[in-house]
């Protein structure tokens, strides 16, 4: 209708564009003027954009605008003005730049509008430009464009920038100050804006509501609650806060003081409630994990017809996370639907994240790939939520996908791909994320920085973690704490307890964490006053109220031998969780108390605190009889405990101990035959039973279920393969390790050295020593012992002296093998300078040691030095030992010494037969009958017998 018009001059085109009332009819008036030349009719073309603008249509007045071959002054500051109010911020440079192209000029008119665009897009080589072309135009005066180029630096990180411009205006107004104090505040220099406040105050200047907008959230931040209180009378004097715009900020101020019966006062009280003092209230619940008070203010907003926003959402779609099952998020879910805001991006990050953290991860996958615009945010989401999920490879992918897609990750998404990077062992990833973090310059982000402490302390390099701990410039008590577990969980407790005492002298202020962190590793009677200390001091700063470190500190006392200490913390505790009782019963278990085991848990079921495995783990080592392991085993399938994998596994060692190999079995094939820890327990139910066919049959079932062996399995095949001492069945064994790349690990190689050495073959046991890469105290005393089965004293001698070259420890174990070779090659001289290597070391002997040499020295005819040797022992002798002894006596017919062993052996064990035998074999032998009889009479006597020997004859 409209192209059918007469169109030709500007009377007749105006009363058409007055009754345009649509964007569809606008477009065919912006034919006409093209066509009928009236692109020329400054006038005309002024109304035209201005019902563009108003009504929606900033795109048509563009290209409307492109048509202009001279665009003037006027015409181009309207365009600035209507794409400015529109946000088209990369439309307003771009019609600058082609303006200044086509030598149209600018006024203090123009520059306020293209200086906002550069700051909302962060344009700041243009900005200087644009100050260029104003500072030479003379427009510096001109408080409007200041006022704008200090809000440009102020959001460009140029604060410093922005502090001159003000200090050169001759007069500043309030509009110029609230811009520099909003800059402050938006740099998170809280203190600086609170600053310039009270140069406001100073010069008489009184604050508007935009001024306390960006002040009340400062004073938040910094928790100036009581200069918070103050601006509130302020506001409420100047009677600003009868507008909604301060409420939601005064209502974020109070949540932040935990003074949530002020917060709601206000909220309350509030004239008006739009949706930001909805929002704001939600919020105050939700962060102060109130969900439930959060979830009814959202019921509340529906029910009061106030449409919720993206900001509402994001509010309340976390308290599901934490509080809420996955059924509530789903309902909010629907509600983001019904309100049209299915394709924000805040909204779906947070629905990703809340279906991920319930365990929906495919769920979230599909809101994540549904997104439209996706935010670095939304990738840092969905990776956190593979990482969360045990997904570690997909986490790796996205981290990849995301860059693809030219997203830069930032410190969190970092976070999260050294905790993935970790989880996987990937040592070579982790290191490169390492890279990625020095070449952002990420070092100076707290968070990056321990994370990476965290995936070296993870990877069990502490001393790695311990350098980029000397490098880092800032510090907090989580880059202490990660340092300290570290070590611990490395065994390493002295550099531990270094780090603690360091952490200490340098002011940092030691945590629940800390404590938790080192109490663990005071496991020794040594570390007793130790853990006093920290008591003493988690009782002087107030942890002591925390349940988890007095646990920890049960455990401690416990661990160090201190029952009593434990009991008595335990029985003061105002409240006691299921692990405080799991920790006294460990403590107990671990003494072989049963008795106090068992009245424990009775009294944990009479407190009506739950057991959990953990209790049954401690309970079951304690069943006396076959009928207590079973109550046990019912109790377990009562309350469902018997559905975890650890209970199954005990309860099969339950019942192997006991004889009844057959229960075991029937509780193994109750379980989960994917869990490999259960097929472990049978196999070593049946190895320590000797039924070694049946061990190979499950271990060929667990094959044919197409499971894989871990290192367990195969110490159980190796031990197995010792049982039937066959040479043929190793090579099979060792096959199979070699193709499963277990040869890697240091304890299978270990293992099959000594299978090896006990089927008769030291060539093989001792190449896989040599190819050993790492070897430890266990790969040296293994090698040792077996040349020692092998009676080759002299390889375990040369052995044994590389073994000293190489600066591994030697334990009680290498010296008792070493010992045992010299021994049964007759080697005296040389026993003796092992036994003399063995004190110099600092390894005290043992019976066993000496119960070598006594028994060297006696075969080799050196009785008095072998006698001398046991009337010095530290402790007292064992029978084989004076035994070995009187027996050499007899057979170098050393009368006296003889009747000194056996006095000595009467005396400690007089129903001991075989003592008598010996002394009276030793009179025989000399000639000395009537002392024979004597020794015979009083057997007699005594009513002692010869045990019978007997054979046997194996099937």
């Amino acid at each position: 209708m409209v192209s059918n018009l007469p169109c030709r001059s500007f009377s007749s085109f105006l009363p058409l564009l007055k009754h345009c009332q649509s964007i569809k009819r606008l477009k065919p008036l912006k034919s006409l003027l093209i066509v009928h030349g009236l692109t020329k009719n400054n006038l005309l073309l002024e109304q035209f954009l201005k019902s563009c603008f108003n009504l929606g249509a900033p795109n048509l007045a563009l290209s409307t605008f492109y048509q202009i071959r001279r665009p003037n002054l006027f015409l181009q500051n309207l365009l600035l003005k209507g794409l400015s109010s529109h946000g088209l911020y990369e439309d307003v440079l771009s019609v600058y730049l082609k303006c200044r192209i086509l030598n149209c000029p600018s006024d203090d008119f123009t520059f306020p509008f293209v200086i906002k665009a550069c700051s909302a897009l962060g344009a700041s080589e243009i900005g200087r430009q644009i100050h260029c072309i104003v500072l030479r135009k003379g427009y510096e005066r001109n408080v409007v464009i200041m006022t704008c180029f200090i809000d440009f630096y102020a959001k460009n990180a140029h604060i410093g920038i922005a502090r001159k411009l003000i200090d050169g205006i001759s007069e500043p107004d309030l509009v110029s100050w609230n811009a520099l104090v909003s800059g402050y505040c938006f740099n998170g220099l809280d203190k600086e804006a609170l600053g310039v406040f009270w140069e406001i105050r100073g010069m008489d200047i009184k604050p508007n509501m935009s001024t306390l907008a960006s002040i009340i959230p400062a004073c938040t931040r910094c928790r100036y609650f009581g200069m918070g209180k103050c601006l509130h009378g302020f506001a409420v004097k100047c009677g600003y806060f009868l507008s909604d715009f301060l409420v939601p900020a005064f209502i974020s101020m109070y949540k932040s003081e935990v003074d949530l019966s002020s917060a709601r006062q206000l909220f309350d009280s509030a004239v008006e409630r739009n949706v930001s003092v909805w929002n704001a209230m939600i919020n105050s619940y939700t962060q102060n994990e109130r969900f439930f008070q959060g979830f009814e203010m959202f019921r509340e907003i529906i029910r009061a017809n106030v449409q919720p926003t993206s900001v509402t959402f994001v509010s309340i779609i976390p308290s599901c996370e934490n509080y809420f099952n996955i059924w509530y998020g789903v309902s909010l879910h629907g509600c983001v639907i019904k309100y049209g805001l299915e394709n924000q991006a805040s909204v779906l990050t947070a629905l990703v994240s809340m279906y991920a953290k319930h365990g929906n991860i495919i769920l979230a996958e599909f809101l994540f790939n549904q997104m439209p615009n996706k935010r670095l945010l939304s990738w840092n989401v969905m990776i956190s939520g593979y990482v969360n999920n045990g997904l570690w490879n997909e986490s790796l992918v996205a981290f990849h996908e995301m860059q693809l897609e030219g997203f830069s990750p930032d410190a969190v998404s970092i976070v999260s791909i050294l905790s993935a990077c970790s989880n996987q062992g990937d040592i070579l990833l982790g290191e490169s994320a390492h890279a990625f973090v020095v070449r952002r310059s990420f070092e100076t982000n707290i968070n990056a920085s321990n994370a990476l402490l965290a995936f070296y302390s993870d990877c069990s390099l502490p001393s790695t973690c311990f350098k980029l701990f000397e490098r880092m410039a800032t510090k907090n008590t989580v880059s202490w704490n990660t340092l300290i577990s570290g070590y611990v969980n490395s065994g390493q407790k002295e550099k531990a307890n270094m780090i603690l005492q360091q952490m200490h002298r340098e002011g940092e202020k030691l945590d629940s964490v800390t404590l938790l962190s080192i109490l663990s590793s005071y496991t020794e009677s040594e570390n007793f006053s130790q853990g006093t200390i920290l008591h003493g001091y988690a009782i002087k700063t107030g942890c002591d109220f925390d349940v988890s470190l007095t646990n920890a500190l049960i455990s401690m006392y416990c661990n160090c031998g201190e029952l009593d200490a434990g009991l008595s913390l335990f029985d003061v505790m105002p409240e006691r969780s299921v692990v405080s009782w799991n920790s006294l019963m460990t403590g107990f278990r671990h003494y072989n108390l049963s008795d106090e085991v068992l009245f424990l848990f009775g009294s944990m079921i009479k407190e009506d605190q739950r057991p959990n495995q953990v209790s049954l783990l401690n309970l079951l080592p304690t069943c006396c009889t076959l009928p207590h392991g079973k109550s046990i085993h019912a109790f377990a399938f009562r309350t469902g405990i018997i559905e975890e994998t650890t209970v199954l596994t005990s309860l099969i060692f339950m019942y192997a101990r006991f004889g009844n190999i057959n229960l075991s079995l029937r509780v193994f094939y109750i379980g989960k035959k994917g869990d490999i820890s259960l097929w472990n327990a049978i196999m070593s139910v049946h190895v320590d039973a000797k039924n070694v066919e049946r061990a190979f049959a499950i271990f060929r079932e667990l094959l044919h279920k197409s499971l894989e062996p871990d290192k367990i399995t195969v110490l159980s095949l190796i031990s197995s393969c010792v049982l039937v001492n066959s040479l043929k069945l190793a090579d099979s064994v060792m096959a199979y390790v070699i193709r499963k790349a277990f040869d890697k690990d240091v304890v299978v190689t270990n293992s099959l050295v000594d299978l090896y050495a006990r089927c008769g073959n030291i060539v093989v046991a001792r190449l896989l020593f040599d190819y050993l890469l790492e070897k430890d105290a266990v790969s040296w005393s293994g090698m040792i012992n077996g040349y020692r089965l092998h009676g080759d004293a002299r390889g375990a001698l040369e052995l044994f002296s590389k073994m000293k070259l190489s600066g591994v420890s030697r334990d009680a174990i290498t010296y008792s093998s070493l010992l045992s070779a010299c021994s049964h090659a007759g080697l005296v001289e040389k026993s003796q300078r092992v036994f003399n290597s063995m004190v110099e070391d600092g390894v005290s002997p043992t019976t066993e040691h000496y119960a070598c040499m006594v028994d060297l020295l006696g075969r080799t005819g050196h009785l008095q030095e072998a006698y001398d040797m046991v009337n010095r022992l530290p402790f007292k002798p064992s029978v084989c030992m004076l035994e070995s002894l009187l027996g050499a006596c007899k057979i170098y017919g050393n009368v006296e010494l003889g009747e000194r062993m056996f006095q000595m052996l009467s005396k400690m064990y007089p129903q001991n037969s075989e003592s008598y035998l010996m002394l009276h074999n030793i009179y025989a032998a000399a000639g000395k009958w009537e002392d024979a009889n004597t020794i015979r009479s009083i057997m007699e006597g005594r009513l002692l017998r010869k045990v019978p020997g007997f054979s046997q004859v194996a099937d």
